[in-house]
């Protein structure tokens, strides 16, 4: 099932550079948004929101198969399309292996959760509450030597287990599956997989790659959200994208 959500303005530029910078040239949702970006996260929440209810789960993961692809973009926007339900959201960068992936927030990185995991502090020194209302982030934190360990911990397992009751979804914003392992080793405290693809950027290859690894890891895709499409109405040019969000 693929159902058609949205436009969202992109700038003009090719796919190299688009994939180079990724994220960073990507904003957040606001009441300033356009109409049709908003409804198309809507849209996005809902058909998750269902896949979720089928495990009777709420937390799921966002990932990618490469970098720069807007996983992190659209991990943040999700975040605060759930919390404009008015459900309490905690959003979790995973990805231990680079900086603070949500500056799109203005949060500082000085500590986060390879903090929290390595015990050099705690969970309310390192969460940054009401970012947004009802939006609660942990970024990555400092970056360790292990991170694979620290992602299979015991302690994060812990951790989660702990924050589970206080939040009505947590959200997981995970490494690459094509670059490194440790999206799949979170598999069991996740009802599934939302996996973010871009237009000109992500291959088929890459998809079948990324679906072999999650079959092979027995983990659940719950779906996909295609960015970065073309605006064929405008004769090719990348003014607009649009997003997908499709079952599998």
């Amino acid at each position: 099932m693929k159902i058609k959500l949205g436009r969202n303005s992109t700038k003009k530029k090719d796919a190299k550079n688009e994939k180079k910078n990724g994220d960073s040239k990507l904003e957040t949702i606001s009441d300033k948004s356009k109409f049709a970006i908003v409804e198309s996260y809507k849209a996005a929440r809902t058909n998750i929101m269902f896949s979720l209810s089928a495990d009777d789960d709420k937390i799921f993961a966002i990932t990618s198969y490469s970098k720069g692809e807007g996983k992190s973009t659209v991990s943040a926007n999700l975040a605060i399309s759930f919390s404009k339900m008015e459900k309490k959201v905690l959003l979790v960068d995973c990805d231990l292996r680079r900086p603070n992936a949500h500056n799109i927030f203005k949060i500082s990185n000085q500590v986060g959760l390879s903090n929290i995991i390595g015990k050099m502090t705690d969970f309310e020194d390192a969460v940054h509450r009401d970012v947004l209302k009802n939006l609660d982030i942990i970024t990555s934190g400092t970056i360790p030597p292990n991170p694979s360990e620290l992602i299979c911990s015991a302690r994060f397992v812990n951790l989660i287990k702990n924050l589970y009751e206080e939040y009505d979804y947590i959200i997981f914003d995970t490494p690459p599956i094509g670059v490194v392992s440790d999206a799949l080793l979170l598999k069991d405290l996740v009802a599934g997989f939302v996996v973010v693809i871009r237009e000109r950027s992500t291959t088929h290859g890459d998809v079948q790659n990324l679906l072999e690894s999650a079959k092979i890891a027995d983990s659940k895709i719950l779906g996909f959200v295609k960015v970065g499409c073309i605006n064929h109405k405008r004769k090719g040019k990348r003014g607009y994208g649009y997003y997908y969000y499709q079952y599998y």
